[in-house]
């Protein structure tokens, strides 16, 4: 088992899927890394590749290129057997609806321990586990309690619990939040960001919330197939001098009842830079400019200025141009194999008989 670098690291990923003759491009060079231990959130607009890479990631589907590694194993080297373990082992699923988690005519306490019994776990460990799972999400009083007489938030925290009956290393979670009020989306959220700090797990979820989007540690916005911003969750608490006089004033708390000072947290929103110096600039920013398909790149002291390309024709003027030349070129026709080798083949006869003649 893989215990040194990141959890997750894809490298220029590619995702192709074909219907047909039809081949629809979900995921176009992406790249990615996610740190052990750390918290994060997908986030983009349908059809972005969000639900590609999550599928991916949980050995559900295989890339059609490039590099998803995951805790050492990479996905697309391994075989169909291999890939089933490693969601057996390495992978928790949450779902955004409880019921694809969950057996409704079983207990809470049944549900958590039912993937431990497939999986053949000891009685005594697999009790204990259940027990220390259940008391995480808060559940542990509701364990005899079938799944209609718990409420929606009560149903995703117990969906959370079976997630990590396997002792996973990597818990996906597709829109945990989805279905729920603000006070229940609430307490899903506290009971994620205390597993991740309590197990070190390492958490990556969709979602379209924005209230689970300012709480994890780093949200990265898929567009277009390809990573195009990244934010960065930051307390000012936990780092330099400040983390240590955080500390001292906590263990003054302790003893003399001093006020604890309130964590400061900023955001910080970066623009994703890939391999081949490609970056995505917000849409909304090139609409403002006037930017289509050119742009002007000017070396300042400051950094890169990126403005409107000048002396060259507007969008509309260019989108006529090249109707007008397709038009000229005329309707194509689809090629037909049989008709291309019977050219060939008679350009080459008539080649053999003029050769003969001389």
């Amino acid at each position: 088992m893989a215990t040194n670098g990141p959890m997750i690291l894809c490298d220029n990923l590619v995702k192709i899927y074909k219907v047909q003759d039809l081949e629809v491009v979900a995921l176009q060079g992406l790249d990615l890394m996610v740190e052990r231990g750390e918290f994060m959130a997908i986030v983009g607009p349908s059809g972005s590749g969000k639900s590609s890479l999550m599928n991916i990631l949980g050995g559900l589907d295989r890339p059609s290129a490039g590099k998803a590694i995951v805790d050492g194993q990479d996905l697309l080297k391994l075989s169909s057997f291999a890939l089933t373990r490693y969601r057996r082992q390495k992978v928790g699923f949450v779902w955004q609806q409880p019921s694809r988690n969950l057996i409704p005519y079983l207990t809470v306490e049944e549900n958590v321990e039912l993937p431990m019994i497939v999986a053949g776990m000891p009685y005594a460990e697999r009790k204990a586990w259940a027990r220390e799972l259940l008391d995480a999400v808060g559940l542990w009083e509701r364990r005899h309690h079938d799944l209609p007489r718990l409420s929606g938030g009560e149903q995703q925290r117990t969906a959370i619990g079976v997630s990590l009956a396997n002792k996973p290393v990597l818990l996906l979670a597709d829109e945990p939040t989805g279905e729920v009020d603000t006070v229940t989306a609430q307490s899903i959220l506290d009971t994620l960001r205390h597993l991740n700090r309590e197990y070190n797990l390492t958490i990556v979820t969709v979602t379209h919330d924005p209230r689970m989007s300012n709480q994890v540690d780093r949200v990265v916005a898929i567009r277009d197939g390809k990573t195009s911003t990244e934010r960065v969750r930051r307390v000012r608490a936990e780092q330099g001098e400040l983390a240590d006089e955080m500390v001292e004033v906590e263990n003054a708390s302790e003893s003399n009842g001093v006020d604890v000072p309130e964590e400061q947290v900023t955001y910080h929103e970066y623009v994703v830079l890939d391999n081949a110096g490609r970056l995505q600039i917000p849409r909304e920013y090139l609409e403002e400019l006037g930017i289509t398909d050119r742009a002007e790149v000017e070396l300042t002291e400051g950094g890169i200025l990126i403005k409107p390309a000048l002396g060259l024709a507007g969008a509309a003027a260019q989108a006529a141009r090249i109707s007008q030349v397709a038009e000229t070129w005329g309707p194509q026709r689809a090629s037909k194999d049989w008709r291309l080798r019977l050219t060939d083949a008679s350009r080459g006869i008539r080649g053999l008989l003029r050769r003969g003649t001389r």
